[in-house]
């Protein structure tokens, strides 16, 4: 049982160093410089008076809550998820559920809004066309995915990350952690210099 949960945890640092990042035309960034964008416009969609907008299913709707959280009462940037259950029951019934999310989006977002799209697998038809309705407000995207490198979520932000695992506990961690280093960042937080200097070790190694 060590071997392996060191090995799992191993695993989960291997990722977490390799997330990509690419553009909005697929091209690659640089980690560092798509967390900075995040940041910026976490930071600056809040100041014009303007929204964070955050969709998923499942695991990842936890986390979309969890952010809306977050975001809300840490970090005093206007957050929401949209995840009520009546509301996802009602839309999926009478629209269909892949536009559960295109139909709050296209109620409440405005132009220059930011939208946050988070799937595991990057396939999810509800998760698409929620990024196609943000599109036609006006809105910022960043989306989150995993498993297959040309899922087609990844080609649709603004700034795309992409964790390559095919498992969903890794995928959905490190979606989860991306996006508290986005807010952690937006907040303050510095490394202390034993944090520096090991990330420096770590980089060299």
């Amino acid at each position: 049982m060590t071997v392996a949960i060191g090995a799992y945890f191993r695993e989960m640092q291997r990722l977490a160093v390799a997330t990509e990042a690419t553009d909005g035309k697929g091209g690659s960034l640089d980690l560092e410089e798509a967390i900075a964008w995040a940041v910026d416009t976490a930071r600056t969609t809040h100041a014009r008076g303007n929204k964070l907008m955050v969709i998923g299913n499942g695991g990842s709707a936890a986390i979309a809550s969890h952010l809306a959280t977050d975001y809300t009462k840490n970090g005093g940037i206007r957050t929401q998820a949209f995840n009520d259950g009546s509301m996802l029951t009602c839309l999926g019934n009478d629209l269909g559920y892949e536009n559960v999310f295109a139909k709050q989006i296209a109620m409440f977002a405005q132009k220059q809004d930011l939208l946050i799209a988070i799937s595991s697998s990057g396939k999810s038809p509800n998760i698409l066309a929620g990024v196609a309705a943000a599109r036609a407000a006006g809105c910022a995207v960043a989306t989150f995915s995993g498993f297959q490198p040309q899922n087609p979520l990844r080609r649709l932000g603004d700034v795309n990350f992409y964790v390559a695992s095919d498992q969903y506990g890794f995928v959905e961690i490190l979606h989860l952690t991306l996006c508290h280093a986005i807010l952690d960042l937006l907040m303050g937080w510095t490394p202390s210099e034993e944090q520096a200097r090991r990330a420096m070790a770590a980089a060299r190694a």
